[in-house]
């Protein structure tokens, strides 16, 4: 890398460092009478929920993009947006478009995470520019619409800000979780291969650091945990000459890649706050974003536990609910919104969405949606929802999917927090450990393997799929490469039973690009090199016809196929998905549905239905009623808050949304 004792380079590195340009921008906001206009203090699902109930979630390298146009050129363009007004969609979520990865000497490394480690408050070019930014803001809002952006509050690429911490200057250190090593102790560390910058520690080193009082020792998981890659979640650097010509060497922790230093909280400079609140007021008040996803923002504090042997306290922890408070108060005070992806305990969810996010994305029911329609059995489903309502979590203040840019989890976070637990599931008493080992092995079963080899597990995470493959899988196809127009057609109706599943409740719905065009996974030998599973879920699609002949993105993500057709083909079309989600989405936005309460998740007389009852903002009553099984069911939903006279018969992967008293 550059040299340590050159001026020029600490200058070049400061210049583009994200904590000098925080500085700059926070300035903006000093002294300013407008940011006291706007109630900050709680969380507003209700008000978010209204004011965008339905999104669009892109993944930029994915889009196949306008001819002559960028992926921002490509969402600000008028023909799209009419095209989502006309299914019923009123926000967009951009995902991650920042330069990330990290700085080599003077050169760029690539990104390790999909662009989730950030190293700039700048857009990438690759994407496009801050005016196409501005342009596709604009777009939105002439469409009734807004755009989400993004910031990562828990890390950082090894970017600028990283090199200048490694070499100790001024508060850079203070932005990491990291920690200097004595070089008499350099010992206990692993060699650096040659080429790289760093070594991720084992779990020997990991304690004999944490004994000599370096460092606070394993943590509560191992997230993306790979024997021989990632077996702990410390690592350590080379030997780095610093400003002062002192060579120094560093542990440093990272929950996700060892790409993805994680960002200190509560350190005496507070430099990493002013990093991340700069980023973020740089995306709402330069860029002219309209709310802000807070990605990985549960690991944001890490305690050194008082129980001898015991990992640290690394989630769930009340740093970690004061930081969303914080980000989150401040995006409020200049007038956005904020939402959260936090796969943790739904009481940890709970605990949460009191102070902080005014929404979070739902692990709850995703795991449970993928259960059912896998096995045509509601009962785990029924089991989430209910531990949910039971905790006070309500479905207002959550983000309910379809396909998003990671695997369909199976982590089930809340049930090996309450492993000694028992719950009730299939008519018997199960430990919470038992039940997820389960529910994890009839999904593996299903979905991946022989029965549906174009699926695949990714780490110890969850499934690399696409909804329609789930489909196909939960339908008994085992081969995608010849579907005929008849599996098609049922593909798209259990894909339909899921979109009623995350519209017909209340809080905010999302979907994809990929849910949109039906897309399948891609061969695994067309994924890119070296890349993790995930990359078989994230083909490139065309929205809108675009490029009808383009073999792949302008990032170079091969062209999968798309079972149901572009969005303008399928508007023409009364039979196609999108036809049938424009119809869910007007049943949805006619109810006011959105911001309605849930009372129920009822008793069903048959295990492939599944309810939800509801009040609507008008007092009346709304029940869900869907089958989950690819096959015709009669019967009814046992709720104490809605009495059915009549049983229901409904097709296979058929819904209803029915309005009681009124």
């Amino acid at each position: 890398m550059g040299a340590a004792d050159d001026g020029a380079y600490i200058g070049w590195l400061r210049e583009r460092s994200m904590l000098a340009h925080a500085e700059r921008i926070a300035g903006r906001f000093s002294g300013v009478g407008g940011v006291w206009q706007t109630p900050y203090a709680n969380p507003d699902p209700a008000s978010a929920a209204a004011a965008s109930p339905v999104w669009f979630t892109a993944y930029p390298v994915s889009m196949i993009t306008k001819p002559g146009a960028s992926f921002l050129g490509t969402l600000g363009d008028e023909e799209l947006w009419r095209a989502f007004r006309d299914v019923g969609i009123t926000a967009v979520h951009t995902g991650p478009l920042k330069r990330a990865g990290g700085i080599f000497g003077r050169e760029a490394t690539p990104s390790v995470d999909g662009y989730f480690d950030r190293i700039s408050t700048e857009i990438d070019e690759v994407f496009g520019s801050d005016a196409e930014f501005r342009r596709m803001c604009e777009v939105a809002a002439a469409h009734g619409g807004i755009v989400i952006d993004d910031i990562v509050p828990g890390h950082t690429g090894k970017g600028p800000d990283f090199r200048l911490a490694e070499m100790k200057v001024g508060d850079y250190p203070g932005i990491y979780h990291m920690v200097e090593i004595a070089p008499e102790d350099w010992r206990l560390l692993p060699e650096v291969p040659e080429g790289r910058d760093s070594v991720n520690l084992g779990p020997e080193a990991e304690s004999l650091l944490e004994q000599a009082g370096y460092i606070v020792g394993r943590l509560q998981r191992v997230i993306f945990q790979e024997p021989g890659v990632k077996d702990t979640n410390w690592s350590a650097t080379a030997p780095v000459t610093g400003a002062d010509q002192v060579v120094r060497r560093w542990v440093y922790l990272h929950y996700f890649k060892d790409g993805q230093p994680s960002i200190n909280w509560l350190d005496p400079t507070f430099a990493g706050m002013r990093l991340v609140i700069g980023d973020a007021l740089h995306s709402l008040g330069t860029l002219g974003a309209g709310a802000l996803r807070l990605d990985a923002n549960g690991f944001l504090g890490v305690e050194k536990s008082a129980t001898p042997g015991a990992p640290a306290w690394s989630e769930g922890h009340p740093l970690s609910n004061a930081v969303n408070q914080l980000v989150a108060g401040m995006v409020r005070k200049v007038g956005g919104f904020t939402f959260q992806e936090l796969n943790l305990s739904i009481d940890d969810m709970r605990a949460t969405s009191d102070q902080g996010a005014d929404l979070s994305y739902d692990f709850v029911g995703r795991p449970g949606y993928a259960h059912a329609l896998a096995t045509g059995d509601t009962s785990f489903l029924r089991l989430m929802l209910r531990a949910a309502l039971d905790r006070g979590l309500q479905p207002m203040r959550l983000v309910h999917a379809l396909q998003n840019h990671d695997e369909m989890t199976y982590e089930l976070v809340h049930l090996a927090r309450h492993g000694t637990d028992l719950f009730e599931f299939r008519g018997e008493q199960v430990t919470g450990s038992d039940l997820a080992a389960t529910v994890r092995g009839e999904l593996i079963e299903r979905l991946t393997g022989p029965a549906a080899p174009y699926n695949a597990t990714f780490t110890t995470n969850g499934i690399a799929s696409t909804l329609a493959t789930i489909a196909a899988a939960a339908l008994g196809i085992s081969d995608i490469s010849e579907i005929s127009d008849k599996s098609i057609a049922e593909i798209k109706r259990a894909h339909l039973l899921l979109a009623m599943f995350n519209a017909w409740q209340p809080g905010v719905f999302a979907l994809s690009g990929w849910d949109l065009c039906g897309m399948l996974t891609l061969p695994r030998s067309q994924t890119p090199p070296g890349a993790d599973t995930r990359w078989l879920h994230r083909a490139a699609y065309d929205l809108m016809d675009y490029r009808p002949d383009a073999t792949g993105s302008p990032s170079r993500i091969p062209r999968g196929r798309s079972l149901y057709g572009s969005v303008p083909r399928q508007l023409a079309d009364p039979g196609s998905f999108v036809a049938g989600l424009r119809d869910i989405l007007r049943v949805r936005a006619e109810s006011g549905i959105a911001t309605a309460l849930q009372l129920d998740v009822p008793d069903v007389t048959d295990p492939a239905l599944f309810a939800m009852v509801h009040r609507l903002g008008d007092g009346r009553r709304q029940m869900t009623v869907l089958n989950f099984a690819g096959r015709p069911v009669t019967g009814r939903p046992v709720s104490s808050e809605v009495l059915l006279d009549d049983d229901l018969s409904l097709g296979p992967h058929e819904g209803r949304f029915l309005i009681i008293g009124g």
